[in-house]
């Protein structure tokens, strides 16, 4: 690859915004920019919105899409008619987006080729599996992999189309391994994609999906996408990480707190990974690792507003505290009382092991002499999974599970500016009910606990109380 060093970015676009391609491309891709202007830019595309949950489940409400209905095949009719689905919704995405008859019978070719590929795959891993000797669900995660490529691959060949179309030196970057024998790390692959690309006068166009040894949706699952993007930014040693996304990194979602809510504008590393804690990814953590060990500034911007430069993400402590983001999760709090815990080891580890073993996700932690709260990202059955068990273990525990609620105030710097009484002080006064309050010494973050229904009414009275106001610029926010 040819790299002016220091001088290239590596960008990513969400699924949401690439299903407004046509208006990214006035606005991201081209917009201004002539020639030169045009490269030195790798940009990172994810599938077109909802494509991704067809071919898996959706991420939200966890209806099955192929790869679901496959794994749970009475008969092939079910996961056959939902790989047509995404034929059809591919179409559709396409089509909203490229105009030349050419371009559309390339993408409908390509579309026809990857799905009815995947098909007979799947059709001969059943026969396969038919035999005593193999296992289907000893393929699933393989089975996961080949079907998450499908989505990027697909909205990065129509991003190509459509840049060539007019007039950009566009190069299709297939990461996916599709028909490709060869057995490649994530850093061999992203090698081999970008090896004879010119960044000064090409631009590529790479799928968030990569094929690789180690697995990106055993280790990642859908975060896989962001890891692409990271990698690829640390291997080529970008100047520049950007994520494109619909609305501005702010200090709160703005339908909550109105005109008071304000662009973060610039932030940390540290920050960053408290917001992905809370749900809030600005980015995957495992990907922030990556640009921040490889020293390599993260942009967050929105991708129509092409003058705002957006959220600067670097490692840089604040020049002067000041709390600069308030968001919320529902959580359910573990608490677990026992009497003879004092003094005792051992407590907290067989916890964290049963929790573990269920896969709960722990969002915060607090104890005392006798008692240790866990609250966590999970959902009400499985925290009565996790109950049980450790009634088994500790049967002389008191073992509670409540739902509540977590709203957090942020900043690189919070020393000083007495967060933790302002926030009492507006929540008493807005007449909510505080279970809990935890901050540590670190100073970048306090947690107030409070019922889930009063969450956004405490989201908005702790960001009038703690966030600055912004100057009146006329700049619109957004969440």
């Amino acid at each position: 690859m040819t790299v002016t060093h220091a001088n290239h970015t590596v960008e990513k676009i969400g699924g949401t915004s690439m299903s407004r391609l046509n208006e990214l491309l006035g606005t991201l891709f081209i917009g201004e920019r002539k020639g030169q202007q045009l490269y030195n830019r790798i940009f990172v595309v994810s599938a077109f919105g909802g494509i991704t949950n067809l071919l898996l489940e959706h991420k939200k409400t966890g209806e099955p899409g192929v790869y679901a209905l496959f794994s749970n095949a009475e008969s092939d009719h079910a996961w056959s008619d939902g790989l047509n689905r995404v034929a059809e919704a591919m179409k559709l995405a396409h089509r909203e987006v490229l105009d030349h008859p050419a371009d559309l019978a390339d993408a409908d070719d390509f579309v026809r080729e990857r799905i009815e590929g995947a098909r007979s795959c799947l059709i001969d891993l059943q026969r396969i599996c038919s035999y005593g000797h193999f296992r289907l669900n000893q393929h699933m995660q393989i089975i996961r992999e080949l079907l998450s490529g499908l989505g990027e691959a697909h909205s990065a060949q129509v991003t190509t189309l459509l840049l060539r179309r007019a007039g950009v030196d566009a190069r299709f970057v297939d990461l996916s391994g599709w028909r490709d024998e060869r057995e490649m790390t994530l850093d061999e692959r992203i090698a081999a994609g970008l090896k004879d690309v010119d960044l000064g006068r090409e631009m590529p166009v790479v799928t968030g999906y990569a094929q690789c040894t180690e697995g990106l949706m055993k280790e990642y699952d859908r975060g896989y996408s962001e890891v692409t993007f990271s990698r690829i930014a640390a291997a080529t040693g970008a100047r520049e990480a950007i994520i494109h996304k619909e609305f501005h990194l702010s200090s709160a979602d703005p339908k909550l707190v109105g005109d008071h809510v304000r662009k973060l504008g610039h932030t940390n590393y540290d920050v960053a990974d408290q917001l992905s804690n809370m749900g809030m990814e600005a980015i995957h953590p495992k990907a922030a690792k990556t640009l921040r060990q490889s020293e390599i500034p993260l942009r967050v911007t929105n991708a129509f507003e092409p003058e705002d430069p957006g959220t600067l993400i670097d490692d840089r402590k604040a020049e002067t505290p000041a709390a600069e983001i308030v968001c919320g999760l529902d959580v359910f709090a573990l608490e677990l009382f026992e009497q003879d815990m004092v003094g005792v080891k051992g407590y907290d580890a067989a916890t964290l092991e049963v929790l573990k073993r269920h896969k709960v996700r722990i969002v915060s932690k607090t104890s005392n002499a006798n008692t240790i709260t866990h609250y966590t990202d999970a959902s009400l059955k499985t925290m009565r999974r996790v109950e049980r068990d450790l009634a088994e273990i500790y049967p002389g525990a008191e073992l509670n599970v409540r739902a509540h609620a977590i709203v957090s105030v942020f900043g690189r710097d919070l020393r000083g500016l007495k967060a933790l009484t302002k926030g009492l002080e507006a929540l008493e006064a807005a007449g909510l009910d505080v279970h809990a309050v935890h901050q540590t010494t670190r100073s970048v973050d306090v947690q107030f606990v409070l019922p889930r229904e009063e969450r956004d009414a405490a989201i908005k009275a702790l960001h009038d109380a703690v966030v600055q106001a912004p100057e009146a610029t006329g700049h619109r926010a957004a969440a």
